[in-house]
């Protein structure tokens, strides 16, 4: 099992660093290889829906995005760290995302996503369902804890004090990597779901 972990603060060692090494601690004491990579402080463009990707297969800009494809395309699963801002993720993070995901030709479905977000106080679940919905258009599972997957703290390390936090990390690594393996036994017996041909259609025509 191997799990890709993006950390979408700009600053590392900070809040979003403590609940993803959380993590990080339980998917190495159950097996599973992880390797978490500092996103959040480099210079990552957004995408300009130039439909680019689909003649090479990659992201027409060559930057982390298209380093981060063959490693998500080797991983059983992705965690996303991202710090709240204005009650959304790191603009850097979803930059990154947005182009990663489209561009990316690879059948994702059944990679088991998680996301984690830090805040001070407030805007939380908004920033929890923002990312979440890059693995649910993907044909993602989505791994839960016991509670929504976020710890608070605002100085550097005082995520470290939540203690309800961690433990909602903790949690979320074990499922996640029960989730994983079941899924990993499932398609050994079963194959993966059926898929029909994609239709799409537009409100206007």
């Amino acid at each position: 099992m191997k799990v890709l972990m993006l950390n979408g603060s700009p600053r590392a060692g900070g809040n979003t660093s403590v609940a993803l090494g959380e993590m990080e601690k339980i998917f190495q004491a159950e097996g599973v290889e992880t390797e978490l990579i500092q996103v959040g402080n480099r210079d990552i463009r957004g995408c300009v829906a130039c439909l680019g990707c689909a003649k090479l297969g990659r992201c027409v800009f060559d930057d982390i995005v298209n380093e981060l494809a063959p490693k998500l395309e080797a991983s059983d699963g992705l965690v996303v760290g991202s710090p709240v801002y204005y009650a959304s993720a790191n603009a850097t993070l979803v930059a990154l995302l947005t182009r990663l995901f489209y561009s990316t030709p690879f059948d994702k479905t059944m990679k088991v996503g998680a996301s984690v977000v830090v805040a001070r106080r407030g805007g939380l679940s908004a920033t929890f369902d923002e990312l979440n919905k890059f693995f649910t258009i993907s044909g993602m599972p989505v791994a839960s804890s016991r509670y929504w997957n976020s710890v608070h703290g605002r100085l550097p390390g005082e995520a470290a004090q939540d203690a309800e936090g961690l433990h909602t990390m903790r949690t979320l690594a074990r499922n996640m990597t029960f989730l994983m393996k079941s899924i990993a036994l499932g398609r050994e017996t079963y194959g993966l779901p059926e898929m029909e041909a994609r239709q799409i259609t537009n409100f206007i025509r």
